[in-house]
């Protein structure tokens, strides 16, 4: 009857387990637009455009250097191995968590081996009751077999022998668990949620890092390429203004061309001179900067020789989206599983309001012999349930609630502002999409027009229509102009860099 009652009992607390009391999650809504700019200088939707998002790394980038570097990076670089390594700890600790959901049965056996009678009895209480605490006890005995005894923690017994001591034995084995909470309210499922979401955000967060970094390679490598097409510009066109200020102290000297006309040309010449040992320090800054992303020295077949004009990624990207896309990002999606963590925190602090009920239970054999251990009559059990209700503690748990509703809607704002930056970033590389091709167009004709001018102004000056100063201003817009066409084209490779990155780009 008794264990029957005691089942009722722990299957009616089960059925109550069913009980949570955290608030039910809605995603927030309305931060941002329902789609992504699309009017005026935004470009129009593409219908070829493949799906961003379902775009591997290595089928974006079309050069082979740069994968080779990207593969590289994603192989060696710290940050993505501090990423993983916080994704193994949110794991650990979710394991750790998790584990209060079952109760930690442990088995414990024990022998004992005694002349003394009350000390036989005392180890007799304490072994029937070890699992569910220490048990101590008495015992007395007269007679040739009359015996009583009690244990406090287990089963007390006693056992009597006659006038003449003699050796006793005792085995005992023991298996069960101590002070496992029932959860009727959901304290312990809300807290093993809010570390479940925890882990997915670190998960997310090492996604977002990855994706980061394929970016912030990429772009390192384009900029390496993009400096070593200036310093080239700036060598050849050295070139050429020496030999200009050559030709204007040669005839400064015969009287032919004014000292303005020397001086100046041999300020365009210094200005090329100083070009160069500047893009010289950017190009080895350019490298530091490779090899710190990827983690490890680059090597020269990966680096770059110029930008040139042809593209180091994929040139079509898909427009007109939904703003729906930027739900998918890594860091938005991390920012979601924090509030979702922080909602099971509240359920969790108002759980702890209500009553706590805890079991502690034993079931173990004893016989005074070894082979006795598992036979009829031998086996015992143990059941210590216990409640615990707070009748005052000066404020602590709801204060535990305000602060739990106070983060929960600090994750509610993080969140939105996670996904109105979203937005801003797409918003913003889509802007500059728009006009990009216009500018790399108009920059150069702008070259073509310059080179042209430089012809012209260089045939009049020698033919003496125009004086050498028409032609060192040409020499210097074309010189400008080219310098302008490279850093045109390395904003159009960052743009789309920075597009795939800002919409979640793949990973494969």
């Amino acid at each position: 009857m008794i264990r029957s009652k005691s089942a009722l009992a722990l299957l009616a607390a089960t059925t109550l387990a069913g009980c949570n009391l955290a608030p039910k999650y809605v995603r927030p809504v309305g931060a941002v637009p329902a789609t992504l700019p699309q009017d005026g200088i935004y470009p129009a939707a593409a219908s070829d455009a493949p799906d961003v998002t379902r775009i591997g790394w290595q089928q974006f980038f079309t050069d082979d250097r740069l994968r080779r570097t990207i593969a590289l990076g994603l192989e060696n670089n710290r940050d993505l191995r501090i990423a993983a390594a916080n994704v193994l700890q949110a794991r650990a600790q979710y394991r750790v968590q998790r584990a209060d959901l079952v109760p930690s049965t442990t088995l414990s056996g024990s022998g004992t081996y005694t002349n003394n009678i009350q000390g036989a009895a005392g180890a007799l209480g304490g072994a029937a009751g070890g699992g569910a605490g220490a048990g101590t006890g008495t015992g007395t005995g007269t007679g040739a077999g009359a015996g009583a005894g009690a244990g406090t923690g287990g089963t007390g017994l006693g056992v009597g022998v006659g006038s003449s001591a003699s050796n006793l034995e005792f085995y005992s084995v023991n298996a069960g668990f101590s002070a496992f909470e029932l959860d009727l309210f959901g304290r312990v499922r809300n807290l093993n949620r809010a570390a479940l979401e925890q882990y997915f955000a670190t998960e997310e967060a090492q996604r977002s890092t990855r994706i980061s970094l394929i970016a912030e390679i990429a772009t390192a490598w384009l900029t390496y390429a993009s400096d070593q097409d200036q310093l080239r510009i700036s060598q050849e066109s050295l070139k050429s203004f020496a030999q200009s200020l050559e030709l204007t102290r040669a005839q400064f000297r015969i009287g032919v061309a004014s000292e303005l006309e020397a001086r100046q040309a041999e300020t365009t010449y210094q200005g090329a001179r100083n070009d160069i040992a500047v893009l010289k320090t950017r190009v080895a800054q350019d490298k530091n900067a490779l090899d710190l992303l990827v983690g490890a020295p680059v090597q020269v077949d990966l680096l770059p020789q110029g930008l040139g004009d042809s593209g180091a990624a994929l040139p079509v990207l898909p427009t007109g989206l939904s703003s729906e896309i930027l739900l998918r990002r890594p860091d938005v999606l991390q920012a979601e599983h924090q509030l979702i963590a922080q909602n099971a925190n509240i359920g969790a602090a108002r759980a702890a309001m209500f009553p706590r009920i805890s079991l502690t239970a034993t079931l173990g054999t004893i016989s005074t012999a070894l082979s006795g251990l598992f036979a009829g009559g031998s086996f015992t059990y143990t059941g210590a349930p216990s409640v615990s209700l707070p009748l005052f503690d000066g404020g602590r748990l709801r204060g535990n609630l305000d602060v739990a509703r106070a983060q929960q809607q600090a994750a509610v704002s993080t969140y939105e502002r996670t996904v109105q930056t979203a937005f801003r970033e797409v918003a913003d590389a889509l802007a500059q999409r728009g006009t990009i091709d216009e500018q790399i167009a108009a920059q150069t004709a702008r070259v073509k027009a310059a080179n042209v001018a430089l012809k012209i102004s260089d045939a009049r000056y020698r033919t003496g229509v125009e004086s050498f100063l028409t032609t060192l201003d040409s020499q210097r817009t074309a010189y400008s102009a080219q310098q302008l066409l490279v850093t045109t084209r390395l904003n159009r490779e960052s743009n789309m860099v920075e597009l795939y990155r800002s919409l979640g780009g793949g990973l494969n």
